[in-house]
């Protein structure tokens, strides 16, 4: 079982503080979304553009479905099942994030069955719930080892007006030339530098294989580190997702794709251009110290995003005060002090989100859904809870979370399901 993504990230940033957010409305065309917000039920996008209504409809019925389109023989660390699908489904999930990508195992690009088998689980789905959205992840890291195993197919050449060569890509071409974030992730593993043309070859390589097996949203990961060389312009970032929508208009099936990435920030804007459709961050919750395991959400707390996402015109077109985001259940690893509490740390009780979570039992695991989304509800209805499904975590009996209701076909769901049904029916 691989756990080569779940390292811990706690000097990648220095922690920042922001002030108390207030409570706003998000807007289009000047209609302002009341403080308890409502699913309106369309899902209705296309021709490259997606309105505030039905991003904000698909936001606030996500979930986190690590490797769902993953099959048993294609990866050992999680994969979706049947009784992933009939979760799926039974909570009305609309946008289904994380639900394919590569860490560290970057050759599955060169097993033909990897992704046909989640195009084949795509079409299945879709012939239940047409609506629902797959979200592919293309993360800030490279495997020497791996990525020199891939060949560079002539259409990608072609896509940046190169000449076609009989080569693989090439992993020192997407290393920072000032050695920076150099074996990040271990030795020969490395953050790609945007900034490069190989690394923008390889992302418009993923994103291209990835639409072809029905994927429509991108999650581009800590875009501040692969950008780091953008000094503020995002242009080659900017290129590659410009590449894409275009690729998008024959290979996506609605002809449209989205773009989120985490930002600690509070979003990624060039001006008053935002040029991701939404945002997305960990919850960073801040410990009840008194009370062992528990923990609330506060804006301003450490690097939150809460209240204070950017304001700016939205790929799509619209504009608004603060940029729509979703809040997740992270994973990264645990500290040397799991069960300890620690308030300047952005772990939870010595855990990452998802492994805390994983532990907390199922009566607070259920109140703590509950909370949390009304809490964003009435303080920041800008963003949404983004649901955990299926997720790896440390720490606990068992090395994958499922928050499937416990059964003969999922003996260590967490019974969390109908809780995020109902909230979400409400």
């Amino acid at each position: 079982m691989r756990f080569r993504y779940l390292v811990c990230l706690l000097a990648v940033f220095p922690l920042l503080c922001c002030s108390e957010g207030g409570k706003e409305g998000g807007e289009e065309g000047g209609d302002t979304k009341p403080s308890w917000y409502v699913n309106t039920g369309n899902y209705s996008f296309s021709g490259g553009k997606i309105s505030r209504e039905v991003l904000d409809n698909y936001l606030s019925r996500a979930v986190t479905e690590a490797e769902y389109l993953c099959s048993p023989g294609n990866y050992g660390a999680a994969y979706g099942t049947d009784d992933d699908t009939r979760m799926l489904l039974n909570i009305g999930a609309k946008f289904i994030g994380r639900s394919i990508y590569v860490w560290g195992n970057e050759t599955l690009f060169n097993h033909d069955a990897w992704l046909s088998n989640a195009k084949k689980k795509v079409d299945a789905y879709h012939a239940k719930d047409p609506d629902a959205i797959f979200q592919a992840a293309m993360f800030e890291a490279i495997y020497k080892s791996q990525i020199e195993q891939i060949k560079v197919p002539d259409w990608v050449f072609k896509a940046f007006g190169l000449t076609p060569e009989d080569r693989s890509f090439n992993y020192y071409q997407m290393c920072f030339e000032d050695g920076s974030f150099k074996d990040q992730w271990g030795f020969e593993a490395s953050v790609p530098d945007m900034t490069r043309q190989e690394t923008q070859m390889w992302f418009y390589f993923m994103g291209v294989k990835y639409m072809e097996a029905g994927i429509e949203a991108f999650h581009l990961g800590q875009i501040d580190l692969i950008c780091k060389g953008e000094k503020g312009n995002y242009s080659s970032i900017r290129k590659v997702m410009d590449l894409l929508r275009e690729a998008a208009k024959t290979k996506a099936r609605r002809g449209t794709i989205l773009f989120d990435a985490h930002s600690t920030t509070g979003g990624t804007a060039v001006g008053s251009e935002l040029i991701l459709d939404f945002t997305s961050f960990p919850l960073r919750l801040r410990e009840i110290t008194n009370e062992p395991m528990k923990a609330i959400l506060r804006a301003g707390y450490l690097d939150s995003i809460i209240g204070r996402t950017n304001s700016g015109t939205t790929p799509s077109g619209w504009k608004c005060s603060h940029q729509p985001y979703i809040l997740e259940f992270d994973n990264f690893g645990k500290t040397d002090h799991p069960g300890k509490p620690d308030v300047n740390s952005h772990t939870v009780w010595g855990y990452d989100e998802i492994s805390w979570i994983s532990q907390c039992g199922e009566d607070y695991q259920n109140e703590f859904f509950e909370y949390a989304v009304d809490f964003l509800y009435k303080n920041d209805p800008n963003g949404f809870i983004q649901m955990p499904g299926l997720r790896l975590s440390v720490g606990g009996t068992e090395n994958i979370y499922r928050v499937n209701t416990r059964s003969n076909a999922c003996p260590d769901g967490h019974n969390g399901e109908e809780t995020i049904k109902r909230l979400w029916s409400r």
